[in-house]
């Protein structure tokens, strides 16, 4: 990473901050026989895809990379059940 990607990386937009867990959602989108689990999960998704995307790049990834290792986890992420790792 350049100094001034460096420099960039710490003047993150809000947008880039993890927004706080509700955790009802979580265990929503956990529940996959549920009736609100893919609500759920696409919740999780829109608040959380951008910054573990900044997370990725600030780890060295370009943007392209970056991207499609953030799509990756979040497809992968329902199938391994982590989800239900999650306290009650």
């Amino acid at each position: 990473m350049s100094l001034s990607e460096s420099d960039r990386a710490s003047d993150l937009p809000a947008k880039e901050w993890f927004a706080t867990t509700h955790w009802s959602v979580v265990l929503s989108a956990a529940d996959t026989s549920g009736p609100g689990a893919n609500e759920a999960l696409e919740q999780l998704c829109r608040t959380y895809w951008y910054p573990l995307y900044a997370y990725v790049r600030r780890q060295g990834q370009n943007p392209e990379d970056a991207q499609d290792l953030t799509q990756e986890f979040f497809a992968r992420f329902p199938s391994r059940k982590y989800f239900q790792l999650a306290p009650e």
